[in-house]
């Protein structure tokens, strides 16, 4: 049986968690311009880009050029958390089902983006994706210097 694995990594932010949240939310359109060496564009398929239900096609760079469809899947402005729901592209050939929410906060002083990854790999040799969080990790860092900068 199939088991949902899950993977979160979480880095402190020194902007705000509410302008980080925006850019995600949003501002994707600014990506490939704050980081053109990961992001290399980000179009809309369906819906307006920024609500539950639009599509979005992600051309980045993990080792090589990756395209990813996604789908949002859920947004709480309140809590400045958003999910998004893999449902095409490469990913999709080696997991059953793959979501990432972001959630930037605040707590204790401390403003922290944490990801977080569900995913159900298409079989047992297909490798937990560090790769993934470390991308997320990296862009939000890229992100987090734009937003300070700006």
């Amino acid at each position: 049986m199939a088991q949902l694995c899950r993977l979160e990594h979480q880095i402190e932010i020194k902007s705000s968690p509410a302008w980080f949240f925006d850019i995600y939310k949003n501002k994707t359109y600014l990506m490939p311009k704050i980081s053109p060496d990961n992001i290399q564009s980000i179009q809309v398929l369906e819906g307006d880009g920024r609500s539950v239900g639009s599509v979005r096609m992600w051309t980045y760079i993990l080792g090589s050029p990756v395209m990813a469809k996604d789908k949002i899947d859920a947004v709480d402005e309140e809590n400045r958390s958003i999910t998004f729901d893999l449902i095409g592209g490469e990913v999709t050939n080696y997991y059953k089902s793959f979501k990432a929410t972001l959630q930037a906060t605040s707590k204790d002083g401390t403003n922290l983006a944490k990801w977080t990854l569900e995913y159900e790999k298409a079989n047992e040799h297909v490798p937990t994706p560090h790769s993934h969080i470390d991308f997320l990790a990296t862009l939000g860092r890229e992100i987090d210097s734009y937003l300070l900068k700006a």
